[in-house]
């Protein structure tokens, strides 16, 4: 029988996730959403909440027409704009310049080559919004040459150690702090409900794995990214590693998010969260499915608080993260939930009053 005892101390959201995971493993029923007064404290009361709540009390409800047993709760949430700040660059892309730059030491030419002279060049601020700005296959090339040859271990250490010390240089906020708190709320809710809750993410599988645990209780088998190619080998001591090579195996963006769900998951997902043009086929493959779904994006219109891009309802483009207004007539038009951040989210982010 598993021990629940350590668990009193918990948050009472953070205490029934625990309870779930001893009562699945016990055979036992799931605790109900009426055993936490508010599951989503840092969500404004309004259509987008209680839609959230009505979806995970449907499939969770025994006996009920749209309940779903526990093995096909699966729910999916791209990271970048969704989980976390993407602006004014990836972080991934940030993690990469800062590894051009300590290279450029050894190899002064890329002071000179684009896009590595856009990534090292000026300050980390001026850098990092002069890198939004460029293309997606500018960021592959730019992260590409930071990889070649490392270890996957040696690329875990190197993304830990790094974010122990970065910051947004905008926010000047370190990136562990950058998480959307009512997000965090809404993967706490589902997994004390009997989800397995997914990123599913168009950024490096092996980056995102790097730190999926300690940000947001996701474990590595549970992140479906854009894989990076391995090659198997011995380092001196003979013992195996794989190293990283300069490709990717499929990008998992676009259509790519559902192939790289089938090819990770194996199950329809049937809640899927995202905030751009990269998670619409995702949403699709989502909706697509039979029974009770949910689907939401996620819409940057909050400037004082975060960042606000779109272009959607007439908020600035952005190169990083864009969701236009296509993509919003169709959410409309679907019965897809549009977040809004300024008028959905009580606090963005948990550091605030």
């Amino acid at each position: 029988m598993v021990s629940l005892r350590f668990s009193a101390g918990l948050r009472p959201l953070a205490r029934a996730a625990v309870l779930a995971a001893g009562l699945l493993c016990a055979g036992l029923s799931l605790p109900t959403l009426a055993q936490v007064a508010d599951p989503l404290p840092s969500w404004n009361a309004g259509a987008t909440k209680t839609g959230i709540l009505d979806f995970v009390k449907a499939v969770t409800t025994p006996g009920g027409p749209d309940f779903v047993a526990p093995a096909d709760r699966i729910a999916t949430f791209d990271q970048d704009g969704t989980l976390w700040v993407e602006q004014p660059v990836y972080t991934e892309v940030a993690f990469a310049a800062a590894r051009v730059r300590a290279m450029a030491k050894a190899n002064p030419a890329l002071n000179t080559e684009e896009p590595f002279r856009t990534a090292i060049s000026g300050d980390e601020k001026a850098s990092e919004e002069a890198l939004g700005k460029l293309s997606s296959g500018d960021f592959m090339k730019i992260i590409m040459l930071t990889l070649e040859s490392l270890t996957v271990e040696e690329l875990r250490t190197a993304v830990q150690d790094w974010m122990a010390t970065a910051r947004n240089p905008v926010l000047n906020r370190p990136h562990t702090e950058l998480t959307y708190q009512p997000m965090q709320e809404v993967l706490q809710l589902l997994r004390a409900n009997g989800f397995r809750t997914y990123i599913v993410t168009g950024g490096g599988q092996d980056f995102v794995r790097a730190f999926a645990e300690k940000l947001y209780g996701i474990p590595p088998e549970q992140v479906v990214g854009t894989p990076d190619a391995v090659r198997f080998g011995y380092d001196a001591s003979g013992r195996p590693v794989l190293r990283l090579e300069p490709a990717v195996l499929f990008e998992d963006v676009y259509g790519g998010k559902p192939e790289g769900i089938h090819l990770v998951i194996g199950k329809r997902p049937i809640a899927a969260f995202g905030n751009s043009t990269g998670d619409r086929q995702m949403l699709e493959y989502t909706k697509a499915g039979k029974g009770a779904r949910f689907a939401a994006l996620v819409l940057h219109d909050d400037g004082k608080r975060e960042f606000a891009y779109g272009p959607a309802q007439g908020l600035p483009n952005s190169e990083v993260g864009t969701f236009t207004q296509k993509l919003y007539d169709e959410a409309k038009a679907r019965g897809w939930f549009v977040i809004s951040m300024k008028d959905d989210w009580k606090k963005v982010f948990a550091f605030e009053p």
